[in-house]
């Protein structure tokens, strides 16, 4: 018999997995049970230091999951939210990159690495990502909304277009990433200045 914490609503095969919920379940002691999840819901789970290598996500939703340390090489993470999750020192810059896209909200990312992904449009919602690594990720149009950037790095980013004016605590040198019609708010416009050690008050 399937776990009571375990919905299925129409398909589910050895390997393909669709319209399913999966709610309690800790899958860092016990693997998942398809390769494939397709409009899947994941409540209170755990993923920590599960491997999701090579699995494939697409449309699915993870609410207060923890997926912190996770394994994601090859993985496919396409078109999902994640909400009120904790996610330490996850690589996204692991998973498989086609089509690869994602949104968060009320997450904690810290030590997390978007290395060179091409991430446009991206929502970080009320985030934590504190010493995360945006190191030449291309973030044309991403929305930081009232998150916390402490010690995030950004070398050979693209901000073009980026929404930080609710962000906090980030440092940005203009000089080495694309700032193009970024916006900023008046209060944190120090966060472009660090380098040049200023005073502002």
């Amino acid at each position: 018999m399937l776990p009571c914490s375990f919905y299925f609503y129409h398909t589910m095969h050895a390997d393909y997995i669709s319209n399913a919920t999966f709610k309690g379940e800790n899958f860092g002691a016990t693997p998942l049970p398809g390769k494939e999840y397709e409009n899947c819901t994941f409540i209170e789970c755990s993923f920590a230091n599960a491997d999701l290598s090579r699995l494939i996500f697409s449309e699915c939703v993870f609410e207060h999951c923890d997926l912190s340390l996770a394994k994601l090489k090859g993985a496919t993470i396409r078109d999902i939210k994640f909400n009120h999750c904790k996610m330490l020192g996850l690589r996204f810059d692991e998973c498989n990159t086609f089509l690869v896209s994602f949104g968060f909200e009320n997450c904690t990312l810290n030590f997390s690495s978007f290395y060179q992904l091409k991430i446009r449009q991206t929502i970080f919602n009320r985030c934590k990502l504190e010493s995360v690594d945006f190191t030449q990720a291309d973030l044309t149009k991403g929305l930081f909304d009232d998150c916390d950037l402490l010690n995030a790095t950004f070398d050979a980013t693209t901000l073009s277009q980026a929404d930080l004016r609710s962000a906090v605590n980030f440092s940005i040198d203009p000089e080495k990433n694309t700032v193009t019609k970024a916006r900023f708010s008046s209060h944190n416009l120090s966060g472009l200045l660090h380098k040049y050690k200023l005073d502002i008050r």
